[in-house]
């Protein structure tokens, strides 16, 4: 482990552009901390932090100049991976017939600040996009050109149960390079450790030095601190079979109740990959392109077969999203599909809670266990 201070994070950040980057990172904007491409490290978030709960976000000011002083925004890294839109193919008329195009266009990608849960939650896609038969061939492009610069969690919110899902608050691999802001009343530094070839490269362009014992004990105990200190708790333990076995619970329509199967959920969720495919033809019908985006299983028209939906009420649809988070994805991917950021308790404009709603189902009288 190696330790730099607040100016090493120009040095990498130059060091990042000069290897044909683009950095994306934190930033405030619109009262929100959302991620967007970024100059300087002077744009992040210094000197702020969130508060979450269920239905509730707000920026407050720190008493320090914390870089990433913060927990999770309303997006996720997803969004550069996994756009909302994309073009799979295009094809334009021509005198023997149609030219195709399927080429992909992605660019050189530097994502600083990623969480460990949504670290996990990258590789959780990672699985589903690129572990089958069917790769998808426009992530698989964009992932083999991106620098992931992550970032331990040493302040938990109010929301999150990154803990219980086994998701951190440490990063645990999957990484170019590590970081852990120390800050005190006497410093201000980084502690980092690489995990890639390309992030030493990247750390020899900035000035540091090896991390002391006491340094590199403050860090991790930091990190384990952390654990203690979530906002929510979800008991894992035979939650696949708990849900399974109680598709008919009165839970269900309780929730129902409040939910208004906005989608909130599933469009900050950093694992949700649910689509839906769109063809567009010119009004000369000289050209036609076939677009992929974003959907939800909260939509009406998600489940659509011929004769209508088969889960038309909010009650199926709300239990289909939990179920396959928790349940379903066990099944298909081998792991829960949740990492416990939650994006979907602060998002959700009732505060449904994730976590309440196992809490309630595994505790009331009658639950099949």
């Amino acid at each position: 482990m190696t330790t730099f201070t607040t100016h090493g994070l120009s040095k990498l950040f130059d060091a990042l552009g000069e290897r044909g980057y683009t950095v994306v990172g934190p930033t405030v904007r619109d009262e929100a901390i959302v991620y967007e491409e970024l100059s300087s490290p002077d744009e992040l978030p210094v000197g702020w932090r969130d508060e979450q709960n269920g239905g509730q976000y707000r920026l407050h000011r720190r008493e320090d100049y914390a870089r990433f002083g913060y927990v999770a925004g309303p997006q996720s890294w997803k969004r550069f991976l996994y756009p909302p839109s994309v073009r799979l193919w295009s094809a334009k008329r021509t005198s023997d017939g149609f030219d195709v195009d399927e080429s992909v266009s992605v660019k050189p990608l530097a994502l600083i600040g990623v969480r460990p849960c949504d670290l996990e939650a990258i590789k959780i896609l990672d699985r589903v996009l690129l572990g089958g038969e069917h790769v998808d061939a426009a992530y698989c492009a964009q992932r083999k050109q991106t620098c992931i610069i992550a970032v331990n969690c040493t302040e938990p919110g109010g929301t999150c149960f990154c803990a219980s899902m086994g998701t951190g608050p440490g990063v645990k691999d999957g990484y170019d390079i590590v970081l852990t802001e120390m800050l005190d009343s006497r410093s201000h530094c980084f502690v980092a450790e690489t995990g890639s070839e390309l992030g030493r490269e990247l750390l020899e362009a900035v000035e540091q030095e090896p991390a002391d014992d006491r340094r590199t004990r403050a860090a991790r105990a930091a990190v384990e601190q952390a654990a203690s200190r979530m906002g929510r708790k979800l008991e894992t333990r035979g939650l696949r079979k708990l849900l399974q076995e109680n598709s008919s619970h009165p839970r269900w329509d309780e929730v129902a109740d409040r939910c208004l199967t906005c989608g909130n959920c599933t469009q900050v969720c950093p694992t949700c990959f649910c689509h839906t495919v769109e063809d567009t033809t010119s009004l000369t019908g000289d050209r036609a392109e076939r677009w992929r985006r974003w959907d939800s299983c909260f939509s009406m028209d998600f489940s659509y077969i011929h004769g209508g939906s088969i889960r038309n009420t909010t009650r199926s649809r709300y239990r289909q999203w939990i179920t396959h988070k928790l349940s379903a994805w066990v099944d298909q991917f081998g792991t829960e599909g949740c990492v416990g950021c939650g994006r979907c308790i602060t998002w959700c404009p009732v505060g449904i809670d994730i976590t309440e709603e196992v809490r309630e189902i595994r505790g009331r009288e009658g639950a099949r266990v």
